[in-house]
């Protein structure tokens, strides 16, 4: 390695003058120009002393006149190196091995965000799904900050990185909070990698999301007529049917219901989060006016561990039941500590 921290630079293609401010690895650095920072490439910088004999030489020379026409507009050169939204940027770090091979030891993962959004964010890192790492911290517009370093080997073990982003100041039309997550894959990542070698790049990158979802309208509440009369009901059009029918009728429900989103529907591949809790939420709404019907005295809910999110609005909703006598998370043997037992009244 050429460069040391604090090395002033030049980035080859803008001509910008820079300073080195981190040594990521032996083939790339962190750069800061113009106030911006980000990773280079010891192939795409240099020293600024060519520049400045370059410029020496130039301005001895009488500069050529030019007039306002012939003078074509210059486009800004990029600041950033990925495109807009949120991403995972992962920094390969080497080793020889004792063939004297470079071989991929670990990664420094970094969080970037390109949006002009100022945001919270709560980072969990999970091996075979026990929590690592937990981070909760906040990243400015058009900032980025350091994460952890991901041993190469831990491929193997299911890595898992799940991200939670809310707005610092937040608007009507934006959703309340956002969640996204990645799972790498060992063969995809050596793939990337070793293209990333033989292009001579700094990082592999995973987009988190491109921007910032805007807040879904709440799904309408149902028609309550304001009479109970059956007479009245049946006038105004409203089909009437016998409670004591619709007992015999409907069979009973599971006394257990799993709110994975997956056993609830098939069609969740393009729901945003947020919109995937309230179709949880109205299942479960269901679920208990089913069991009230039929005088179920005591069911058990499966919401999972995850972030405890799901959770808190289950035991939300429990609470503001009239029928729920008292309910208990604690460890079961067959779903762990990832469901509540509900007794009803």
């Amino acid at each position: 390695m050429k460069f040391e921290v604090g090395d002033k630079i030049v980035v080859k293609f803008t001509n910008e003058d820079g300073v080195v401010k981190q040594i990521i690895d032996d083939h790339s650095v962190l750069v800061e120009v113009k106030g911006v920072r980000f990773p280079a490439n010891t192939q795409h910088i240099d020293f600024p002393y060519f520049k400045m004999f370059t410029e020496q030489r130039q301005a001895a020379k009488k500069p050529d006149k030019k007039y306002i026409d012939d003078i074509k507009k210059e486009k800004p050169a990029p600041k950033y190196q990925v495109a807009p939204g949120v991403w995972l940027l992962m920094f390969p770090k080497f080793a020889k091995d004792v063939f004297g091979d470079e071989q991929v030891d670990s990664l420094k993962l970094y969080l970037v965000n390109q949006t002009p959004l100022a945001m919270a964010v709560k980072f969990w890192f999970k091996l075979k799904g026990s929590l690592e790492f937990e981070l909760d911290s906040t990243i400015g517009a058009l900032a980025d900050f350091y994460l952890l370093d991901f041993d190469f080997d831990q491929l193997n073990d299911a890595p898992a990185f799940d991200f939670e982003f809310s707005l610092q100041k937040p608007q009507k039309q934006l959703a309340d909070y956002f969640e996204a997550g990645y799972r790498p894959k060992a063969k995809q990542l050596f793939k990337q990698v070793a293209e990333l070698q033989q292009q001579g790049g700094a990082f592999v990158s995973a987009q988190l999301f491109d921007a910032y979802p805007a807040k879904t309208a709440p799904a309408p509440e149902p028609f309550v007529p304001s009479t109970n009369t059956a007479d009245k009901l049946k006038a105004a059009g409203f089909k009437v049917v016998n409670s004591k029918a619709i007992y015999h009728d409907d069979p009973p429900p599971p006394t257990v219901l799993d709110l994975h989103i997956e056993k609830l529907t098939d069609s969740y591949s393009h729901m945003l989060p947020h919109e995937k809790l309230v179709f949880q939420l109205n299942a479960l709404e269901k679920w208990l006016d089913k069991l009230q019907l039929h005088f179920v005295k005591q069911a058990v809910i499966i919401h999972g561990v995850g972030s405890g999110k799901l959770r808190n609005e289950v035991h939300q909703l429990l609470t503001n039941r009239q029928n729920v006598k008292s309910f208990v998370q604690q460890y079961h043997p067959w779903y762990g500590h990832g469901a509540t037992e509900v007794f009803f009244s």
